[in-house]
């Protein structure tokens, strides 16, 4: 599933590539995505102008004029993808067989220039929403989100308090867990501990306050580098290119089982454990 760098990567994409384009069509070959009756949906937002979009945990949020929001979860292997059919050079990476599960495409215009929004998605597990601006602050699923990680609020102290919540827990879970802190998924609950020298089975209790302070760090620091490199393609995820991100070749633990350590004058190797029904992955010898 796309975690907080992968989601950001693509928001980031659509507000460089569609804002101030309206919708002037939508064609689906799955409804069942869709939170609302079909007729309904393209009837509310055909013809509203995109004004931007912005990231929620792993949800995008596209924000349309007359105050509505179009919420996106892209799920297991869903991605957006923004098209120029009438470019004279073709993207090559739009021909690639990930690319090419189109479940949905909203159509846009802006004067002359015409462009697709096409939702890619393999498994069919992605959802789309659409609910008034006034709503957001109460919506089900967003108001019960954790904290933001790159937010001003992600302070040290509230990064404890967060945790705090999860004493019984193995570290790896409560960095996942969505309703304390928001975006983080299981390739960067394995990369954090690493940076930071823990281990990621360790019971949220044991945890000192210095390595507290170093998850806190690192946290930020890693999903900072991650979005710098425009995500992890280690399967599905793609950004608005159809292009995959970078950061897979950077990382030192996530499926890296069996393999040497990459921390300098480190002799330890990556293992590999089952936690809470998710993998994860750490050094043997160099995190405590």
């Amino acid at each position: 599933m796309p975690e907080l760098p992968e989601v950001q990567t693509i928001v980031d994409g659509l507000n460089q590539k569609i804002k101030g384009y309206t919708i002037v069509d939508f064609w689906t070959e799955w409804p069942k995505t869709i939170k609302m009756p079909l007729a309904s949906f393209k009837k509310e937002i055909i013809g509203r102008k995109i004004i931007k979009a912005e990231r929620r945990a792993k949800n995008i949020l596209i924000y349309l004029s007359g105050k509505k929001i179009m919420l996106v979860h892209l799920k297991m292997t869903g991605h957006l993808l923004v098209k120029d059919e009438k470019a004279k050079v073709k993207n090559k990476y739009f021909e690639e067989k990930v690319n090419g599960y189109i479940r949905h495409s909203w159509f846009l215009k802006k004067g002359k220039q015409e462009l697709k929004l096409d939702f890619s998605d393999l498994r069919k597990f992605g959802r789309v929403e659409l609910f008034n601006e006034s709503d957001l602050k109460n919506h089900e699923t967003l108001s019960k989100l954790g904290i933001e990680p790159l937010s001003k609020e992600f302070t040290l102290e509230n990064f404890t308090i967060a945790l705090s919540g999860k004493r019984k827990s193995a570290l790896h879970s409560a960095l996942m867990d969505q309703n304390k802190i928001a975006g983080i998924g299981n390739i960067y609950a394995s990369e954090v501990p690493f940076e930071a020298g823990v281990r990621p089975n360790r019971k949220v209790s044991s945890l000192k306050s210095e390595e507290l302070k170093a998850l806190h760090k690192e946290v930020i620091k890693v999903l900072q580098k991650a979005i710098k490199h425009r995500g992890t393609s280690d399967s599905d995820y793609r950004d608005v290119d159809g292009a995959p991100g970078d950061f897979q070749k950077l990382l030192k633990v996530y499926g890296q089982q069996g393999r040497a350590c990459k921390r300098k004058n480190c002799k330890g190797e990556i293992v590999r454990q089952k936690i809470g029904q998710r993998s994860a992955f750490w050094c043997s010898k160099c995190q405590k």
